[in-house]
């Protein structure tokens, strides 16, 4: 599906490459990452809290440090960054294949999260900046050009753990090694295509920026916005399971679920994207994405009472399932798109870093607000009717209007 996009999609070479770099981080993070809970417990003996403090680690070193990785791309280009951050990934998946006392995996892991905020604030602004560029010159929507990159993203979502899965019937080692291989081809891949120095992109010398991202409130709104989003996305990992464990008396549907959400992805992306931007600007696209997930958060509220069990049980998982996934293909390539245009100028990776740590410490402080108001024993409705009311709240601080897009 994403490389017969790309074919059909008259894109530069530097934003072909970039795609499919996307592709390619997700293939080998995804082949080894989803089974790290269980080889932590099993293999190496860990407390379920230390083994939920070691993925928290993990996360705060990915989304939390992504503001500097950004603010690093833009001082010492796109480049650098990415190739350092492919180095340090390879150094913390060999690490992670060997590593058997608590230190050593705290040490790989933190080494993974942190290579991931090097690459890809600086793959993701790049790919932002370059299709501010196509827009202007008469290529098309930039938002096309990132829901390609989404879609990339989630086909190597896919296919990584379906690797994994099959190199784990050898060893949890080998998966390490094989998700260090991948990187090692990026890396390659890297070193002799991508450009020394891109046209356009101007590194920056001086402080300031981020003061000036600090009072930028039209960012900061679409950040917190964003950030929303995030939490409501990350039900799938929190709520979701209590709930289909409930119906079916397992969690082994959540696999069919998860499946499906990345068909969705796959399959309906572009033809959604291109649908809303020939109706929607960036501010109704991202409402009308945060509106679908509220209502499927709703539906499950509303079935909450009945307490079906079994396939009609499900129906309404499915539903949130369906209408959350249809929201992040209206929200996820707008705000990416969003971006550029209220960011400070040549700060553009500093900006799309930040995106993604201030949404980050939303999840974060949302998701223990979310696990104590499931834990509650609150009416079995009311959370869910809480959390439809988080992408509502969202709406009112979307900003009103941006700047018009500019080079960066």
């Amino acid at each position: 599906m994403t490389s017969v996009a790309l074919v059909r999609t008259p894109l530069s070479p530097l934003l072909r490459l970039l795609i499919l770099t996307q592709l390619a981080f997700n293939i080998g993070f995804f082949a080894v990452l989803p089974f790290l809970a269980e080889h932590l417990a099993d293999a190496i003996g860990m407390a379920g809290w230390l083994v939920g403090l070691v993925l928290g680690l993990r996360t705060f070193s990915q989304q939390g440090l992504f503001v500097v990785g950004g603010a690093l791309a833009d001082r010492y280009g796109v480049r650098l960054v990415v190739l350092a951050g492919c180095v340090l990934r390879i150094a913390g998946f060999g690490w992670l294949g060997y590593a058997e006392e608590t230190w050593s995996v705290v040490g790989a892991v933190l080494l993974i999260g942190f290579a991931a905020a090097l690459f890809s604030p600086a793959v993701e602004s790049e790919v932002a900046r370059q299709a501010v560029g196509w827009e202007e010159s008469g290529g098309g929507s930039r938002t096309r050009v990132l829901a390609l990159f989404t879609v990339a993203g989630q086909v190597g979502a896919f296919v990584g753990p379906l690797l994994g899965a099959l190199l784990l019937a050898v060893d949890f080692r080998v998966a390490c090694l094989a998700g260090a291989g991948v990187f090692v081809l990026v890396l390659a891949g890297h070193a002799w295509l991508l450009p020394q120095h891109i046209p356009g992109r101007v590194r920056v010398r001086g402080k300031g920026g981020l003061r000036a991202l600090m009072g930028n409130r039209p960012f900061l709104a679409l950040c917190c916005a964003y950030g929303a989003y995030l939490l409501a996305y990350n039900q799938l990992y929190l709520a979701l399971p209590e709930e289909v464990e409930r119906a079916a008396g397992s969690q082994a549907p959540l696999a069919w679920l998860f499946a499906l959400s990345s068909l969705l992805v796959v399959t309906a992306q572009l033809p959604v994207t291109r649908w809303a931007g020939e109706r929607l600007d960036p501010r109704r696209s991202m409402a009308a994405g945060l509106s679908l997930i509220a209502v499927g958060f709703t539906a499950v509220a509303v079935a909450r009472p009945s307490e079906l069990t079994g396939t009609a049980g499900l129906l309404p998982a499915a539903g949130f399932v369906v209408l959350l996934t249809l929201g992040q293909m209206l929200i996820a390539p707008v705000a990416r798109a969003w971006v550029p245009d209220l960011a400070e100028p040549g700060r553009l990776g500093l900006y799309t870093g930040a995106l993604s740590s201030v949404s980050g410490l939303i999840v974060l402080l949302g998701s223990a607000g979310t696990g104590t108001l499931l834990d509650t024993g609150l009416p079995p409705a009311v959370p869910w009717l809480v959390l439809a009311a988080v992408p509502v709240a969202a709406i009112g601080l979307l900003p009103r209007r941006s700047r018009p897009p500019r080079r960066r």
